[in-house]
């Protein structure tokens, strides 16, 4: 069980919560008209708290949901302006129809920046938190299980947090471990853990992937993305030694990992010998391996994402992907034109920390997108794309085709190294 306390990355906790047992139904009825309710993301959703809340919707004229990436659909999306509406710090395909209804609005904001959004001093602060936590271990501690980042910070400062008590949900330590009395209201409702899907990794991502593997020696500590490239790199890792995991999440390829070995965190400069992360997304296997695995610490975002943490960190290599990058660097991770498709996450707070300590940060991503009709590899962002990581902070960008280096590099040796790397198809539109 990890020994780690996370107070100084924390807010101080509100006095002591009443932690009433009660139905669903009693506990939300407890929620104001016109609250702002916040709602952990990916594998956290709590499926049945937001169920029950969509069954008793006549009951309020306005409620505000403030989520971040939604793993499926949930009952309220069914019923945008009756009465809810929608946030998000990081959009994803559940959230498109009320999105074209008129009743979504984006949170520009980092993953480092969510703690501080839904503080009661902060822009949006939250007037509810619904959350799910796991049934209370030996020690009568109950866990947030697959998600901390921003969350744990509003369970001690929200006005009103009700707790889904879903025995479904893996058991894990660190600042995911919760005592009763940080809630007000615990409700026992069982429901699935929304899984990640995952799909095999095709010939294209396991070439990228290689390319990128290169890059990972023995003793490394790492942090990746979601997505096809990033777990086929974990695939490729097996045979590497004392690898070390500090990432904004883990899924089945740091399991896999941790199963061949490459994983002892002993080179790690903080933390050692423990997988850090603030979420957890994965499938039913996975979640399995999860449930009180001592090597695995949930910390909160404002320790995983800290440049003060991050640079600390030796042999660091962060991993992400990307929409488009720009001749000069510039990165967008998140929009097509001005259609938001994602969000930043964690891409520009790693990028950064990796720059403080002589680390490594990559965008790996193929050449193309659209069947090939698109060069990802762009003179000029899109009008109105967004700018998710900016030139300052690029180094490598890795396709199909090889790597481009860009940390340090003049403009004119950047948009060199990046047409190298660019699909044959489109090099001469980006002499």
């Amino acid at each position: 069980m990890s020994p780690m306390n996370f107070d100084d990355f924390l807010p101080p906790r509100s006095s002591a919560r009443a932690g009433r047992e009660g139905a669903a139904e009693q506990a939300l009825r407890s929620i104001p008209d016109g609250a702002r309710v916040v709602v952990p993301p990916m594998s956290a959703t709590p499926v049945g708290l937001l169920d029950a809340l969509d069954s008793l919707r006549g009951g309020w004229t306005l409620i505000e949901i403030a989520t971040g990436n939604l793993f499926a659909h949930v009952a309220p999306l069914d019923h945008p302006h009756e009465p809810f509406r929608f946030s998000t710090y990081q959009t994803s395909g559940p959230l498109r129809d009320v999105e074209a209804a008129g009743a979504l609005e984006h949170i520009p904001s980092t993953y480092a920046q969510v703690p501080g959004l839904f503080r009661p001093d902060g822009p949006l602060p939250a007037d509810a938190l619904l959350i799910q936590v796991s049934e209370p271990g030996p020690e009568g501690k109950y866990s947030l299980g697959t998600s901390v980042g921003g969350i744990v910070d509003v369970v001690r400062t929200a006005p009103l947090v009700i707790a889904q008590v879903n025995p479904n949900l893996p058991y894990t330590f660190g600042a995911a471990e919760l005592r009763r009395e940080e809630f007000d209201w615990l409700v026992p409702l069982e429901s699935p853990v929304l899984e990640l899907r995952r799909s095999e990794p095709g010939a294209l991502e396991r070439e990228i992937a290689a390319a990128v593997a290169k890059l990972v020696t023995d003793g490394a500590t790492l942090q990746f993305g979601i997505g096809g490239v990033p777990e086929a790199i974990m695939g490729m890792l097996g045979d590497r030694r004392d690898l070390g995991i500090h990432s904004g999440l883990i899924s089945d390829g740091v399991m896999q990992l941790a199963e061949s070995g490459a994983l002892s965190g002993t080179r790690k400069a903080t933390a050692p010998e423990l997988i850090i992360t603030t979420e957890a997304a994965g499938s039913a296997e996975f979640f399995h391996w999860l449930d009180r695995n001592p090597a695995v610490c949930m910390a909160p975002a404002g320790y995983t994402h800290s440049l003060e943490v991050l640079a600390r960190q030796t042999n660091f290599v962060g991993i992400n992907s990307a929409v488009q990058v720009a001749l000069d660097g510039t990165i967008n991770a998140e929009s097509l034109g001005s259609r938001q498709i994602s969000g930043p996450g964690g891409q520009p707070d790693f990028a950064a920390g990796a720059m403080l300590n002589g680390g490594v940060s990559v965008v790996a991503m193929s050449s193309t997108a659209a069947r090939g009709r698109v060069s990802r590899i762009v003179r000029h962002l899109d009008a109105e794309a967004v700018v998710t990581t900016p030139r300052t902070l690029a180094d490598r960008i890795v396709t199909e085709f090889g790597m481009a280096e860009l940390a340090g590099r003049t403009l004119g040796d950047r948009a060199a190294a990046l047409r190298r790397i660019a699909h044959p198809d489109f090099r001469d539109e980006l002499s």
